[in-house]
């Protein structure tokens, strides 16, 4: 048989019910066919019913159908009956809802059972036996089993049949509800005599396709006469019975009569036995008592139709029927199926999200089975009705995680039944948290003191910040925002830990130089975005005592001497002098106090305790010493206390020269003195030991690139020409000037030193002398200007023509800036030394490279000459001998640059300004003429030979 798809499509006022879709299958399919493409005819796509979980939901019935996510189809999970199904009524229909999820949708499936001619028309006797009097009058009626037939329509129950019909034919009578009457109507008189026994078949046949049928035998026995049938007082009987009612309850009495007397007047009265099991509910008894000996239910049945007959003796009978209806009572309670649920929402929903989706079901009618739902008080929720029998519960206003996570929601329906019936269901809903919550300080703002002096590292104070998140929106992480305090990051004083918030102290904190600062903490959570707050803490340093008061005055100086006059005529309580101190701590630990500690006569003055006032408590007399020394305390109040001490000079005196001549006496400060003269000889010996260091590296090079020269010289590579120092090659390579100059200048009695770096090289010149044949002359003054440290120091006042001439100007561009070192003492008149004699450089022609062995007897000059300089130093002058001027030359070596040849110098020192002038004129009369437009200085000489640099050597050590 064909398959009939009807496809509705219904529009619900709530959009979680989408639509309804009708089917027509005929029963008795296979399992496994299909019933129809679901996902088509809905409009989804197949994957909507996978991500949906797609279901279906079936009540409390069997479940038929099944759903094939894979396909999007409907199939037959179990065959389908319709007679045991829907029985006789008609439409027969299989009612499903198909779920889906994310987001919730409820769509409503119909699948109509269509009968097929699958049941035969059936008797529930295989044979009826009739005795019936020969006297029967023509007309008689005889009351036929029906049969019945379960299928409906065109294949149910459609005609009868009777043979032979040579006594009896059949009468059907139909009625408004399609029930067939069958009655064997006598149309020939029987006559016992000729056959007393007839045997007939009755044939019910159906409608369908092929037709089936069903029959009963019917055996006659012919008895003598009883001219009179019991008569039925009506044709319909109705009676009414609530369901549920006990067993025994009579429902009525019937009543039939019988004109005949004796035997053939009695009537008995039955039911009609059918396949409707009328017969196992209800029964009549011998005086038409219909009584009910089964159970009746109105979800079932609302009403029974019941045949009855009346049977005299003589087999005469008659027919009625009895219309029962049943009662519908409040017996059932309403069924609450749960189609779908959330079990967990954000707190973050909107207004009418769709947690739950359920469905009612009262099988009571009327009132008692309309249903009313309702949930339990104080819940942010509310019911929405679907469509019939089908509700949703939704969100009604806002939710929030902190104030209520979870909601245990009751759902409570019942009918308007009296009594009234309800069921309830519970369900419980976890609100899930979103980051709507800010962490919160538990303060405002915070205040933290800490002492000074702490160990950094320390811990300060601790914040604490709350977030009324759960989880990991609610995990708060502390950071320190960025400020400046004084200009400097406040990172640089304090850190905060990220998870405890608690503050450490960075450095060592000062009281004196910052008293409080503030700066802000953030407190954020670990939401997404996350969310923070901020508070300020202001941290106070607390003082301690760690300075010690400070004099002010009287002011103590290293070598000066500062003494106060007490005339001898003072009078007691004289003001001699006051000590003034400050402490730079605060509160108690800056009140000071001031004792006199010790005192050449503790019984002339005394010092005011809070004030520093020096007084006098007697009369001064003649024995008085001149020269009194006091020694005064000054200490502060805290704990522990610090103090310092003063000394204070008084003179007791009246005159001025008194005082004088006792006090000039007094010596300098001795251990000024050894310091001083500590740190002098070890600087010398520093210098001393660098300059050794660099010469034993300079000879060290020297020697291994001289015998890389042998090597050169014995091999067959072509000549490099030789550039002397001073001098650039025309190709413009350019020379490297190596002239320092060292200049120390000391003079005696000296308290203050300051040193002077950088001395332009017009200062210390070198002068070139052709005829010379040392490497280094000495000038020096026949007159030491250190013998006499009290005088000024004398010099000759400079020469303000020296400059060069753009010819001997050393190097290719400009003047030549050698290196220099000064240090200056300061003389007791603070005046300082000029600078020191000119000199001037001399320019002449180089005849010839020097060899190597002469520059290195060049070098041991020079170092000979140091060693004798180092050899006569003295404490008061520095560590040079007055044989120096105060202005000497050191060279440096010569060096090998690409196989280029550049010796150093063999410079003269002199401070004879004569000599200088004579040996310039004799330098310039030697100079070769320029090769360029910017002429270059003369090289000097070649250095001594090793023999004579011996004997030179020999001769300056002795």
């Amino acid at each position: 048989m064909g398959r009939q798809v009807l496809i509705f499509i219904m529009i619900f006022s709530l959009g979680s019910v989408l639509g309804q879709v009708s089917y027509s299958i005929p029963e008795e399919m296979t399992k496994g066919s299909v019933v129809g493409n679901i996902a088509r005819d809905l409009g989804l796509d197949v994957k909507r019913l996978k991500s949906g979980k797609a279901r279906i939901f079936t009540g409390d019935s069997a479940e038929y159908i099944e759903l094939s996510r894979d396909r999007g189809v409907l199939l037959v999970k179990e065959r389908i009956d319709r007679e045991s199904l829907c029985r006789r009524t008609t439409p027969c229909a299989l009612h499903l809802q198909i779920i889906l999820e994310n987001p919730m949708e409820l769509f409503r499936i119909t699948v109509e059972i269509t009968d097929i001619n699958d049941n035969s028309p059936s008797f529930k006797n295989d044979e009826k036996r009739f005795e019936i009097s020969e006297s029967a009058v023509i007309g008689s009626k005889f009351v036929l089993e029906r049969a019945v037939d379960a299928d409906i329509g065109l294949n149910g129950l459609k005609n009868y049949t009777l043979k032979p019909t040579d006594n009896f034919v059949l009468n059907i009578q139909s009625h408004s509800d399609g029930i067939k009457k069958v009655e064997m109507v006598l149309h020939k008189p029987l006559d016992r005599e000729k056959e007393d026994h007839i045997s007939l078949l009755l044939t019910a046949v159906d409608g369908g396709e092929p037709q089936m049928s069903g029959t009963v035998k019917i055996h006659v026995t012919v008895l003598d006469a009883n001219d009179n049938a019991p008569v039925f007082m009506q044709s319909l009987y109705k009676a009414a019975i609530a369901e549920n009612s006990p067993i025994g309850t009579t429902l009525l009495t019937v009543s039939a009569s019988d004109a005949d007397k004796g035997t053939n007047g009695e009537i008995s009265y039955s039911v009609s036995t059918t396949m409707d099991s009328i017969s196992d509910i209800f029964t009549i008894n011998e005086n038409g008592e219909v009584i009910l000996v089964g159970e009746v239910d109105f979800e079932k049945a609302k009403y029974y139709r019941i045949d009855i007959e009346a049977q005299d003796s003589g087999g005469l009978s008659d027919s009625s029927k009895i219309i029962v209806d049943v009662i519908d009572i409040n017996d059932n309670k309403p069924v609450i199926s749960v189609l779908s649920k959330s079990d967990s929402i954000p707190e973050d929903s909107p207004k009418n999200t769709v947690i739950v989706m359920f469905s009612v079901l009262d099988p009571d009618s009327s009132n008692n089975g309309q249903v009313n739902c309702r949930l339990n008080d104080n819940i942010p929720f509310t019911i929405a009705t679907s469509s019939n029998d089908f509700y949703s519960l939704v969100t009604d206003s806002d939710l929030d995680r902190e104030t209520a996570s979870q909601y245990n929601i009751t759902v409570t329906c019942s009918d308007e039944g009296v009594p009234s019936l309800s069921s309830s269901v519970t369900l419980t809903l976890q609100i899930s948290d979103v980051n709507d919550n800010a962490p919160v300080f538990e303060r405002s703002s915070y205040e933290a003191y800490i002492v000074e002096n702490n160990t950094p590292g320390l811990s300060i104070f601790t914040v604490k910040a709350r977030d009324a998140d759960w989880n990991q929106n609610a995990r708060v992480s502390y950071i320190l925002e960025d400020s400046s305090v004084n200009g400097v990051p406040v990172s640089s004083y304090v850190s905060v830990s990220a998870d405890s918030g608690v503050i450490h102290a960075v450095r060592s904190f000062d009281y004196e130089q910052i008293k409080d600062f503030h700066f802000r903490v953030k407190a954020q959570d670990g939401g997404s975005p996350p969310l923070s707050s901020n508070v300020t803490v202001k941290v106070m340093i607390q003082d301690q005592n760690d300075n010690p008061p400070q004099v002010l005055y009287p002011v103590q100086t290293g070598g000066s001497l500062v003494a106060e006059m007490v005339p001898r005529s003072a009078d007691v309580g004289y003001l001699v002098t006051k000590v003034v101190a400050v402490d730079v701590d605060s509160g108690q630990n800056a009140w000071l106090s001031y004792k006199l500690q010790k005192a050449t006569d503790r019984a002339l003055f005394e010092v005011g305790l809070q004030n520093g006032e020096i007084r006098t408590i007697r009369q001064v007399t003649d024995k008085d010493a001149v020269k009194q020394r006091l020694t005064v305390i000054v200490e502060d109040n805290g704990q522990p206390s610090r103090s310092a001490t003063v000394i204070v000079n008084v003179a007791v005196a009246d005159s001025f020269p008194e005082v004088l001549s006792e006090f000039t006496d007094f010596t300098q400060d001795k251990e000024y003195n050894d310091n001083l003269t500590f740190y002098l000889v070890l600087a010398l010996a520093v210098v001393s030991f660098l300059f050794i260091t660099c010469l034993v590296v300079i000879i060290s090079v020297k020697i291994y690139r001289w015998r890389q020269s042998r090597v050169m010289y014995h091999s067959n590579l072509p000549v490099i020409p030789y550039y002397p120092p001073r001098y650039s090659d025309t190709l413009g390579t350019g020379t490297l000037q190596h002239v320092y100059n060292y200049e120390v200048c000391r003079t005696t009695d000296s308290r203050k030193s300051d040193c002077k770096f950088g001395i332009a090289g017009s200062q210390n010149v070198l002068i070139m002398d052709p005829s010379s044949t040392g490497t280094m002359q000495r000038i020096q003054s026949e007159k030491s200007i250190l013998d006499e440290p009290d005088s000024p120091l004398e010099q000759k006042p400079p020469n303000n023509d020296w400059r060069f001439t753009q010819g001997p100007r050393p190097g290719p561009s400009g003047p030549h800036m050698p290196y220099g070192t000064h240090i200056r003492w300061t003389p007791k008149s603070g005046t300082r030394a000029t600078g020191g004699p000119e000199v001037a450089m001399g320019t002449g022609p180089w005849p010839q490279p020097p060899t190597e062995a002469e520059q290195l007897q060049a070098l041991m000059a020079a170092a000979n000459e140091v060693s004798e300089a180092t050899a006569t130093l003295g404490p008061g002058t520095m560590g040079l001998s007055t044989r120096y001027s105060p202005q000497f030359t050191l060279q440096h070596v010569p060096d090998y640059r690409q196989n280029v040849y550049i010796p150093g110098s063999t410079a003269t020192l002199t401070s004879n300004p004569q000599q200088q002038q004579a040996t310039a004129q004799q330098a310039a009369q030697q100079a070769l003429p320029p090769p360029q437009v910017s002429a270059q200085p003369e090289p000097p000489k070649a250095a001594q030979t090793p023999a004579s640099k011996k004997k030179s050597t020999k001769k300056e050590k002795k």
